[in-house]
């Protein structure tokens, strides 16, 4: 199923999907996706393999890490971490990052 804008070009699927996102879901849940979208680029694939955001609420991001040798070594890289997401999102949205073991989704 396509679907074409009023003057017939074709509108991808990511601008659908934000769009209903916007309407239907609370501001928490965009913010979510937003992070989502830059994680592996803004963290690096060795920590993007091995850490993944869980939820996000009053500048709180959890991440679910792969082992307690991961989760050590992330908070060291904390502050890098929340300086280099908020950057990417173009705001202060990040405050602190807690991690804890969990499972990690491709």
């Amino acid at each position: 199923m396509t679907k074409k804008s009023k003057d017939g070009k074709l509108i991808h699927i990511s601008d659908i999907l934000s769009s209903a996102l916007g309407r239907y879901r609370p501001a928490r849940d965009t913010e979510m996706t937003r992070i989502w979208d830059i994680w592996d680029t803004a963290v690096g694939r060795p920590i993007a393999m091995n850490a993944k955001p869980d939820a996000f609420k009053d500048g709180h991001l959890t991440v679910n890490v792969s082992s307690s040798a991961w989760i050590h070594q992330l908070k060291f890289l904390e502050k890098e971490m929340i300086t280099t997401l908020n950057k990417r999102i173009g705001g202060s949205l990040v405050k602190q990052i807690r991690f804890k073991i969990g499972k990690i989704h491709s």
